[in-house]
């Protein structure tokens, strides 16, 4: 009798692995048939036609408010990195000072407080005295600044005051009675009056 290795191997070699019976399957003929919608379905289907224009919307009104909230960030970030890093400058100046920092700041805040002292009475001295005795105060520590501060903030005051000029003038004239036409007839008479008078002479 041979060897129980060699009769599996005759076994395995005159079977195809199709053939052995644990391995096969009967062939299956399937079709599909639609089940019909019962009421259940029904319903569902109906409520969802119902909601999507509601979560249409929904999503549009998620969709631009984040929109603004972005164009919000947008504008607010550049303003807020830049305020920290004033506040981060500021505070790396204040840690190593230059010696005469403490004293002149000392002396710029007692003439504000000195001007709060002096502005008793109306509000406006309550804002310009200690507003003014503190630009005093700083520009004599810092002339070359207070100049230049000085001299944009004249420039402006002057633009101002004359746009205000401007505009009080025509708010009193109203419209004015000669149309523009009118003035420049007017300007020619006169040239013609001149050279008439040039040649009399």
């Amino acid at each position: 009798m041979g060897s129980p290795s060699s009769d599996t191997e005759n076994l395995t070699e005159g079977m195809n692995v199709d053939e052995l019976s644990l391995y096969t399957t009967p062939p299956q003929k399937l079709h599909y048939v639609e089940q019909e919608k019962g009421v259940m379905e029904e319903n569902v289907t109906l409520l969802r036609n119902m909601a999507e224009p509601y979560i249409t919307w929904c999503q549009q009104m998620t969709d631009s408010a984040n929109q603004k909230v972005q164009d919000v960030y947008g504008v607010v970030k550049p303003t807020v990195d830049k305020t920290v890093q004033t506040g981060q400058d500021s505070y790396v100046y204040l840690r190593n000072p230059p010696p005469e920092f403490y004293p002149r700041a000392g002396v710029i805040g007692f003439t504000g407080i000195l001007g709060l002292f002096l502005a008793r009475g109306s509000r406006m001295k309550r804002l310009i005295y200690p507003t003014g005795l503190m630009a005093v105060g700083a520009s004599m520590y810092y002339p070359q600044k207070a100049a230049t501060i000085a001299k944009s903030t004249g420039d402006a005051v002057y633009e101002f005051t004359l746009q205000a000029y401007v505009t009080v003038e025509k708010l009193i004239t109203g419209k004015s009675a000669v149309k523009p036409e009118e003035k420049v007839s007017e300007k020619g008479r006169g040239e013609m009056k001149l050279s008439t008078g040039e040649t009399k002479a």
